[in-house]
């Protein structure tokens, strides 16, 4: 399959208009204050679903429909956003179904899912959800909607950027959270082509580093087991080849610590009064250390990929309150 170009992400943006929301673009003046730089942010957690995922899923079944070729069934691999996603996506065609996942998917997440009319099949692994749902996909009647590596994702995913930058205006930097890589892609695509000289940067946890270490080594690495991590949208075992391609043309790239992770996630839901997940938190550390490197005053974007989160992953973010004194830049920068 060919990769996604920016006609492709015009043409998801008209066919999702019908579909999605058009989140809104936030800022914190204290933030900015703190930091010395404007900080927009592009608010995919106030989506339907709760997630940035919407638009890839969504773009890819419309795709069928406008070819005439919709499926009798769909399938997807999912930790929980996507999940949503395909289920929401598949219930605006009528079409049943399933989501291959590992037992570790954030319980509202699934159910979720299961509320939009999809069933859910568990297994202890992600690679055996992985296998399961390629063995589902064999069947000719069924399509399988892969969570990020498909140029229909994609070019959906970069809708959330595109429609951010049309918002904003011109910014020096674009940042975005990154597991198999579905929208740190689409912003690289979406960005490149509509504010080429913006920076674009992106961030994982460091417990779950595939892309880093595959940017490093200039292959994909694969994870060996699951990863403890709080950003569970973003703990994928590995990137994909179309995503891949994109990643490797970032600006910078940032492994954050689970402790950056928990900091960030509470200030972020402090500061915006917005319900944000940890892997919308990630960004926040590459944004940190980008702001104490440059000095004039600058405008960045950062990708708010979603708001879902489960009662155990906000008790463990919850541990230690991280609210008691302003955010110290120079700590930070050294965690």
């Amino acid at each position: 399959m060919a990769m996604p170009t920016y006609d492709d992400v015009l043409a998801a943006a008209k066919r999702l208009k019908p579909h999605v929301k058009q989140t809104p673009i936030l800022e914190s003046s204290l933030l900015n204050k703190w930091l010395g730089h404007r900080i927009l942010f592009k608010a995919e957690c106030l989506q339907t679903i709760g997630a940035f995922k919407l638009r890839g899923a969504v773009n890819m079944l419309a795709r069928c429909a406008e070819q005439n070729c919709l499926p009798k069934r769909v399938v997807a691999n999912s930790s929980g956003n996507h999940a949503q996603a395909v289920a929401y996506a598949a219930a605006l065609y009528n079409i049943p179904a399933t989501i291959f996942a590992a037992q570790s998917i954030s319980a509202i997440k699934a159910a979720a899912t299961e509320s939009y009319g999809a069933k859910v099949q568990r297994y202890p692994t992600r690679p055996e959800a992985d296998r399961a749902v390629r063995e589902a996909a064999a069947d000719p009647d069924t399509l399988w909607i892969p969570p990020f590596d498909h140029p229909d994702i994609i070019a959906g995913q970069a809708t959330a950027t595109h429609e951010a930058l049309l918002q904003t205006g011109p910014v020096d930097a674009v940042f975005g959270p990154c597991g198999g890589g579905g929208l740190l892609s689409g912003a690289v695509l979406a960005t490149r082509a509509m504010q080429p000289d913006a920076l674009v940067i992106g961030a994982e946890p460091e417990q779950a580093n595939d892309a880093s270490r595959s940017l490093q080594s200039g292959t994909i690495e694969t994870l060996n087991s699951p990863p403890d991590t709080l950003a569970d949208g973003a703990a994928t075992p590995s990137v994909g080849e179309h995503t891949f391609g994109f990643l490797q043309q970032l600006d910078d790239f940032y492994e954050v610590n689970e402790v950056q992770i928990a900091y960030w996630t509470q200030w972020l839901q402090h500061l915006l009064k917005l319900h944000v997940e940890p892997t919308s938190a990630l960004s926040m550390a590459a944004v940190t250390a980008w702001a104490v490197e440059t000095t004039a005053p600058k405008t960045a974007l950062v990708m708010l990929s979603g708001g879902n989160i489960s009662a155990a992953s906000m008790q463990k973010i919850w541990q230690q309150d991280y609210l008691l004194q302003p955010p110290n830049l120079t700590q930070q920068e050294e965690q």
